[in-house]
């Protein structure tokens, strides 16, 4: 079986270092990959919105599988364009159709989708620049905290929590006026929920469906969840107050109604569903969809997939998917994530990464990194995770510490509290 894995941080390089385990494996090819990827299929220097291109590397190849990394492919519309062409429709794409992807691509038709289908979450309203003023009587009649969100895909930049009524006035209209380009045309502001948030990994074809490792990632910049939202800063998994009274309801609550509600909209939807939540008193809200895997969680959940994860990919949108064990290591995993100075705002490239070779008993997922001659170099903002296994979360912690304290890069930083509130 050929496989292809579109993008290039640490969740393509943590699907492709557990998909390359399979024995039905033929070929990977990571497009455009990074300098870990490299060692574990083959790197293919293709644009992820190209999409003539993919099919023509695809066709050319005998791609079996796609499976889509990032959001931008599945939201700009990879699934319908492989279906909509006779010579590539065979091929099997992982991502949901170009209306699933709205449920990641637009918050407001996300929370549309979760009030049609009794799913728990906040309180919203969205606004346009048209009812701004509406916007700011909205923000007016409720207390702080508030939440403003760009309604598009806004490289992970487009939430706000805010603590004073006159800076969330003036961001609603910084906003609307374009400070996040055509994401924040429109602004969904929803209640805050006050609570300790985990993230929740379902596998689909839109009928059956599995449950991956359940994660909590820390995306916050500075340690006690302080500074500024990144992309995610360390991840773990298992998540100790998510036990089985809580999954319960999340699948009775969350997970069954959203996979009939993709039914009910007759949606087409081969692929991952990443439920964000918020477990407000002990009853679990969702905050998000995402039409994909996250990431750094995935560099924490596919370490802990037990099972020979290629043949239930395969096996989506057939009888056999349910008769295919999905299981899960007992053990904890933790994910640090290196970062480059500066992020997540400015940061430079190109600094030299030294020392992977001297990291013992972690998995280094490499995320924005480059081969320049013999270097491995930075190539961009998170940079490595390192994955450890632990006998609970303190011990995998305290593994990934030790070596993401040993591998070097100039500006180099990092968490030392991942897991803190745990």
């Amino acid at each position: 079986m050929n496989v292809l894995i579109l993008g290039s941080g640490g969740r393509e390089h943590a699907l492709s270092w557990k998909i390359a385990q399979s024995p039905i494996l033929d070929n990977i090819y990571i497009a455009p990959g990074n300098a870990g990827t490299q060692d574990i299929g083959q790197n293919i220097p293709l644009d992820i919105l190209d999409f003539d291109a993919i099919a023509d590397f695809s066709i050319n190849e005998q791609i079996d599988i796609i499976i889509v990394g990032p959001e931008a492919p599945l939201v700009a519309g990879i699934f319908d364009y492989f279906q909509d062409r006779e010579d590539t429709k065979h091929i099997k794409v992982i991502g949901p159709s170009l209306e699933g992807s709205k449920l990641e691509g637009s918050k407001s038709y996300g929370k549309v989708f979760m009030m049609e289908n009794d799913i728990p979450t906040a309180a919203y309203g969205e606004f346009t620049s048209q009812t701004l003023d509406g916007g700011i009587a909205h923000l007016r009649a409720h207390k702080a905290p508030y939440v403003l969100k760009a309604d598009g895909l806004a490289a992970g930049k487009g939430v706000l929590i805010l603590d004073s009524i006159e800076e969330a006035e003036q961001e609603l209209k910084e906003m609307l006026s374009g400070k996040f380009g055509d994401a924040s045309s429109t602004v969904v502001i929803e209640e805050f929920l006050d609570g300790i948030e985990f993230s929740v990994f379902v596998l689909t074809d839109g009928t059956r469906y599995k449950v991956l490792p359940v994660a909590k990632d820390y995306k916050r910049i500075g340690e006690g969840d302080t500074g500024l939202n990144t992309g995610g800063m360390g991840a773990v998994s298992p998540v100790p107050f998510v036990d089985d009274a809580m999954m319960k309801k999340v699948e009775e609550r969350i997970i069954k109604p959203t996979i009939s509600g993709l039914q009910k909209r007759d949606i087409a939807y081969t692929g991952f569903v990443f439920i964000g939540l918020i477990s407000v008193e002990g009853e679990p809200k969702v905050i998000e969809y995402n039409c994909r895997m996250g990431d750094p969680e995935t560099e924490v959940v596919m370490p802990r997939i037990d099972s020979d994860f290629l043949p239930i990919i395969a096996a989506l949108g057939t009888d056999e998917f349910d008769d295919l064990p999905l299981d899960h290591d007992p053990r904890s995993c933790a994910a640090v994530m290196l970062v480059s100075g500066g992020y997540p705002e400015a940061y430079e490239k190109g600094k030299s990464i030294t020392a992977i070779e001297k990291v013992e008993d972690s998995i280094v997922f490499h995320a924005g990194t480059k081969q320049v001659g013999e270097e491995i170099v930075t190539n961009g903002g998170r940079v490595i995770a390192v994955s450890s296994y632990g006998d609970d979360t303190t011990e995998a912690v305290a593994i990934s510490m030790k070596n993401a304290a040993i591998i070097t890069f100039d500006k180099k930083n990092y968490r030392k509290d991942i897991g803190f509130d745990l």
